[in-house]
């Protein structure tokens, strides 16, 4: 596995974390 590879799967787990904590603060704030 190269470096780039391991960037990328860090980045995109980093941006589907995110993205459900905005959906639920998102929720919790209707």
């Amino acid at each position: 596995m190269m470096l780039k590879d391991l960037v990328l799967m860090i980045l995109s787990s980093l941006i589907l974390v995110i993205s459900v904590l905005v959906g639920v603060a998102f929720l919790t704030l209707l």
